[in-house]
């Protein structure tokens, strides 16, 4: 069997102490193959984010086998980003000087980051914003920094958890579509989404899991057969979409 990608066997994982221990995973077992676009779906406090920071490194395995590319899980690893639900800009920093900061510990050259950064600058449609500061840009504005920001370290697993929750209809669906065109342009990449957003879900993944109440367990496992490239705009009058949408309404609420 192939290292490249994600395994997950046996996982199950706890907070707390005996006497008032919380089950957060349990039983988890999920392949997802390298350059796969995977997104996590539940309701809030069924363990999505516990298993996304399972698969970081940030919080360490209790009991399973988890690998990355064949590795187990490390805070730090050089082919992990990770982004968080809010932007986590340092306001002391441009848009530019935020990306250059993750940009650095991978890339030395000063003059390779400033190229790399102008081209996602521009990818991201904020070219003209490079020298402001997280205050002088809207919530949707930085979280395209904090995007750009992420892809900058072209890491073969980009870690997402619910990046666009905070923001509105129009700007998050904008923002959806510059996921995937990030995610297109980064050939190999597998991503995985925490979301509680199903039509978002649906948009963006090719497979979308769906886990249960707390303990969170694999309830549904849906293949995305949506073509790509993909509009997430014009997604919204598609009949198969809808479909979808709907199918995974019914797992959620089964």
């Amino acid at each position: 069997m192939t290292t490249a990608g994600i395994r997950v066997a046996s996982l199950n994982h706890s907070y707390g102490s005996d006497a008032h221990k919380v089950h957060a995973l349990s039983d988890i077992d999920l392949a997802i193959d390298q350059g796969q676009f995977v997104a996590l779906l539940g309701s809030s406090g069924c363990g999505k984010t516990t298993l996304l920071d399972i698969l970081s490194g940030l919080t360490p395995m209790q009991n399973g086998q988890v690998t990355l590319a064949g590795s187990h899980p490390e805070a730090g690893r050089q082919d992990v980003a990770r982004m968080f639900s809010r932007d986590a800009l340092l306001p002391w920093r441009s848009a530019a000087g935020n990306i250059d900061f993750a940009l650095a510990t991978r890339e030395p050259d000063p003059d390779i980051r400033r190229a790399r950064i102008d081209e996602l600058l521009v990818s991201v449609g904020l070219e003209q914003f490079r020298d402001a500061y997280p205050s002088q840009l809207s919530q949707g504005m930085r979280q395209r920094v904090a995007l750009a920001r992420t892809f900058s370290l072209r890491s073969p697993f980009v870690l997402l958890d619910e990046p666009f929750g905070a923001l509105d209809a129009l700007t998050k669906i904008t923002l959806q579509n510059l996921l995937i065109e990030l995610w297109s342009g980064a050939s190999g990449t597998t991503v995985v989404l925490v979301t509680h957003d199903i039509g978002e879900a649906v948009a963006l993944a090719d497979r979308v899991i769906v886990m249960s109440a707390r303990p969170g367990r694999i309830a549904a496992d849906i293949t995305v057969g949506l073509e790509r490239p993909r509009d997430v705009r014009q997604l919204q009058e598609s009949r198969d979409y809808h479909e979808l949408v709907s199918q995974l309404w019914h797992e959620l609420d089964s």
